[in-house]
């Protein structure tokens, strides 16, 4: 069924479709609501899927009827929400907030009204709304024009829905036909409908009625489809659709980025022009008998498919762009939160000295040290979690945080390890892991460390430097896994330097890695933890990181220890 009005409230700001602005936590993401009925659950086969256990697999949907939008519950175990109540079911009005079970960090606000640049949009089409298209004396090109100008202020604008719906509006006047959809390709290369309209300028969810075989013969061709007065054809028995709603005028035009628009003017498509340059279709028709196109209404129809190709391309082009900017955004703000939360604080302790240093390749990385004293001595932890970017920085954080309070708390060693494994493997499930080097040095120059998959430490003594041996698996691969610790006795002066691997793998031009033997020269050459950084950067020879790079370097001393 086809619902050809929606109450004005709900519609009026959309232009095409109400939306739904999901928030979770510090994110937004706006969902257009396009079909009906519209799921919502914690299934992956949902239209709005919400990862969180209090959301159960069927929660709700959100349903359009003569009324309008209502959300239904499902049954679900912890409810559903609106501004607050438990609902079974509710009409839905402007703003309202949904709660899905999870009411204290995800919701979603229905159908929010939009900004100044789309009221600007909507202005724009008030004061063309005025000029009669149809009155006599009014030439093509002046029609051309006409959409053409509204095109360009749209542009600007950058507003796809409003885009959308000048389009039809303008072309249901062009053709005098009733209804008018817009059809974009997905991902997939689908067609989904993204807008439709009425020439009473009331939005279409519904595609049921329309001739998809039209649709699809327009799309499978790479050329208009053009059928002006269905009663004279004599090839409709397969045109199940054109017959069953008496549609007199059906016209199809596929929607190509520009380029492959470049012979336009010529009545059959450009040599070599491929499907996958059709970015949609232009759909309209009627159950009445348009007025016959002459060769000029066919241009004009091109012109149209042609700028509006071009002007969504560009609409995506600016939605693409301006998500882009916010997710710099939020990566600048996510790195100054966890520069903040990664902050070390060495602690002074009598008998050792500590420094450290980390390079991220990225805004944010999954490399962290930290040094806490306990009661036994300064215990220091260098960590390493597995991929780069916003997930790896996010499990750090949390890592870096159970080490360090069971640190403080006393903790042995093996116990943190143990721990921390634990965490891994039952709440990933071997999605992520990490490679850890804990150590805990004590006044005598006693050095206990856990060694977990981790670059294999340096110890500096004098000129010379031994690499231990011992280690161990890292954490969070098997759930299962047993861990040993080791011990050396450190003497004054006495270096013990920890990395992470994105040392060693660092590359130059060539191809080649710093490796360990570049890492051994330069821990001997220059006693300074700048030193190291130093030599791999000679070596990189401005070659980019592609690893985060973290060095920690730990001096005993007995004259501090004696004290």
């Amino acid at each position: 069924m086809v619902l050809n009005s929606i109450i004005s409230s709900q519609s009026s700001s959309s232009g095409v479709f109400p939306a739904l602005v999901l928030v979770q936590g510090n994110e937004q993401k706006s969902i257009v609501l396009n079909r009906t009925p519209f799921s919502v659950g914690r299934k992956v086969d949902k239209d709005l899927v919400i990862a969180d256990p209090r959301v159960s697999r069927d929660h709700a949907l959100i349903v359009l009827e003569a009324e309008g939008f209502f959300l239904i519950d499902q049954g679900s175990k912890h409810g559903t929400f609106v501004n607050g109540e438990r609902v079974q079911r509710q009409r839905l009005e402007r703003n309202d907030r949904l709660e899905f079970g999870a009411r204290d960090s995800t919701y979603a606000i229905f159908n929010p009204a939009h900004g100044n640049t789309s009221n600007t949009a909507r202005e724009f089409l008030s004061q063309i709304s005025g000029i009669q298209i149809s009155q006599e004396g009014t030439t093509d090109l002046e029609k051309l024009t006409l959409f053409l100008e509204a095109a360009r202020k749209l542009n600007t604008a950058g507003v796809l829905d409003e885009i959308l719906m000048t389009m039809l509006e303008v072309t249901l006047r062009l053709t005098r036909a009733e209804r008018g959809y817009v059809f974009l390709k997905d991902d997939e290369g689908k067609l989904r409908l993204a807008a439709g309209r009425n020439s009473k300028g009331e939005p279409l969810l519904d595609d049921k009625t329309i001739s998809h075989s039209a649709l699809e013969e327009s799309l499978r061709s790479n050329s208009e489809f053009l059928l002006t007065d269905t009663g004279s054809s004599m090839d409709l028995a397969a045109r199940q659709s054109i017959v069953a709603y008496d549609l007199r005028t059906v016209i199809c035009i596929p929607l190509r980025k520009r380029h492959v628009q470049a012979a336009r003017d010529q009545q059959t498509p450009a040599p070599g022009a491929a499907s996958s340059e059709v970015t949609g279709v232009l759909y309209v028709d009627s159950r009445f008998a348009s007025r016959e196109f002459s060769g000029v209404g066919h241009d004009i129809l091109r012109a149209i498919a042609t700028e509006a190709g071009s002007l969504i391309e560009n609409a995506r082009l600016v939605q693409a762009e301006e998500e882009s900017r916010r997710y710099q955004q939020e990566l600048t703000i996510a790195a100054g939160i966890q520069q903040r939360l990664m902050q070390v604080k060495i602690p002074e302790v009598p008998f050792a000295t500590l420094r450290g240093k980390n390079l991220s390749c990225k805004e944010i990385g999954g490399d962290f040290f930290d040094a806490v004293i306990t009661k036994e001595g300064l215990a220091v932890v260098l960590a390493d979690v597995s991929g780069k970017g916003v997930s790896a920085a996010l499990l750090a954080s949390t890592l870096q945080g159970m080490v360090i309070s069971q640190l403080i708390s006393g903790t042995p060693l093996l116990e943190v390890v143990f721990a921390v494994n634990r965490f891994f493997t039952e709440k990933l499930v071997g999605e992520k892991y990490a490679t850890v080097l804990l150590a805990r040095l004590r006044s005598d120059g006693d050095l206990e460390y856990v060694n977990c998959g981790h670059v294999q430490p340096l110890l500096v003594c004098g000129g010379e430097v031994i690499r231990p041996s011992h280690g161990n698996v890292p954490v969070g691969l098997l759930p299962d896994a047993t861990f040993e610790s080791d011990h050396c006795q450190l003497h004054s002066g006495d270096r013990f330097i920890l990395v992470t691997d994105g040392v060693t793998e660092a590359e130059n031009a060539m191809g080649d890695f710093f490796e360990d033997s570049r890492l051994e020269a330069a821990a001997i050459k220059t006693p300074t933890l700048e030193g190291i950084f130093s030599a791999v950067s000679e070596f990189c020879a401005g070659n980019p990181l592609n690893d985060d790079c973290t060095v920690v370097e730990l001096v005993y001393s007995t004259t501090g220890a004696q004290a």
